[in-house]
């Protein structure tokens, strides 16, 4: 008994020195929802979904003062699903969302290395989009999200590995950031490599985006494939009574504009387009004290000579519960044209047809 008290007290103290030297947060979202597709080629789907209006997981940060407005940071961030209590996991990874360290200043910027979400990504769901790429109406739909690995021929402009991300502070509401992921493929520095930058203004009701990313596509096979291009500018302004949103986006080369599931309507894989123009305007609006209506208008313009564009319309409503919890429904539908295969999905899938609704419960802790 005495031993045990004796080891207790060690456990609380060192315990304590751990927490004086840096602040550790456990933080996460529990999200999960009922989910209706239809349209797709293996028929209707009704199912539980996980993280429809965000991505469950859960997490750790933490931050500790080096002094003279210095602080070391770090992020492991694991997702997780919902509907049967598996890690969403399905590359082998345990922190599969986010897995930094860096060092943050007041005045010069923060520096962070490890796996990151890429500039567009976030100026896209900070700025462009009315659903925060969340449920149905989710712009994730139809805008590509960066440029995508011809290694393993899936999306990779969400978040990059191996990436060297710097972002500005805030001066007179102007911002940037930078990011770097190195390819590291061996004998070529430059194979598989992403590049990323953004600049943002914010000044009270007005927000502005600009971002751009750019995906080396070479492999040791094929050291001469073309790389793929985004840029992307966006918008929004709060008029009160209602919350206006706008992005464009322009999609050039190799892999700069895939289609999530490639045989989505037809036994045989969708071709994807090297050239497409992406346009979305929508608004929020509050109804009552916590009520909050979202709406969007995504067009695809393909530029391509078969010319297989697509249209989604979007409508959806939250309601908060409290600071942390909030209930959500969406619908959406997706108009495919000339043979286009864009899905309906919502923040962590890429759905089955198209058309979708999604109705669930989010909790933030």
């Amino acid at each position: 008994m005495k031993k045990s008290l004796i080891s207790i007290a060690i456990l609380g103290a060192l315990s304590n020195v751990a927490m004086a030297q840096s602040n550790v947060t456990l933080y996460g979202i529990v999200d999960a929802g009922v989910t209706v597709e239809r349209g797709g080629l293996g028929g209707n789907v009704s199912k539980l979904t996980s993280g429809a209006a965000s991505a469950s997981r859960i997490g750790f940060k933490g931050t500790e003062d080096l002094g003279g407005g210095l602080s070391a940071i770090f992020k492991l961030e694991a997702g997780v699903k919902t509907d049967d209590g598996a890690l969403d996991n399905t590359t082998n990874r345990l922190f599969n969302r986010e897995a930094y360290v860096g060092l943050s200043s007041k005045t010069a910027g923060t520096l962070t290395l490890g796996r990151q979400y890429t500039p567009y990504y976030e100026t896209l769901r900070d700025v462009g989009d009315p659903f925060a790429m969340g449920m149905a109406g989710t712009a994730k739909n139809l805008f590509p999200v960066g440029s995508t690995s011809a290694v393993a021929n899936v999306t990779t402009g969400t978040r990059n590995d191996n990436a060297v991300v710097y972002k500005t502070p805030s001066y007179y509401g102007f911002s940037g950031t930078v990011s770097y992921s190195l390819g590291e493929q061996a004998g070529d520095s430059g194979a598989q490599r992403q590049i990323g930058a953004s600049g943002a203004y914010s000044n009270g009701d007005l927000n502005v985006g600009i971002a751009y990313n750019t995906h080396n596509n070479d492999t040791a096979t094929n050291p001469n494939l073309r790389n793929g291009h985004n840029t992307l500018v966006a918008a929004n302004y709060n008029f009160k009574v209602v919350k206006a949103f706008v992005a464009y986006g322009n999609n050039k080369g190799l892999n700069s504009s895939n289609v999530a599931v490639p045989n989505a309507y037809s036994t045989v894989p969708y071709g994807n387009s090297e050239n497409t123009v992406n346009a979305l305007v929508g608004l929020t609006a509050p109804v009552g004290d916590a009520g909050t209506v979202m709406a969007s208008y995504t067009r695809k313009n393909d530029k391509d000579p078969l010319n297989r564009d697509a249209n989604q319309f979007a409508v959806g409503y939250s309601y908060a519960l409290s600071k942390r919890t909030s209930t959500y429904v969406a619908f959406a539908k997706i108009n495919n044209k000339n043979g286009a295969a864009y899905t309906v999905g919502n923040n962590t899938e890429s759905g089955t047809g198209d058309k979708a609704f999604n109705l669930g419960v989010k909790h933030s802790f």
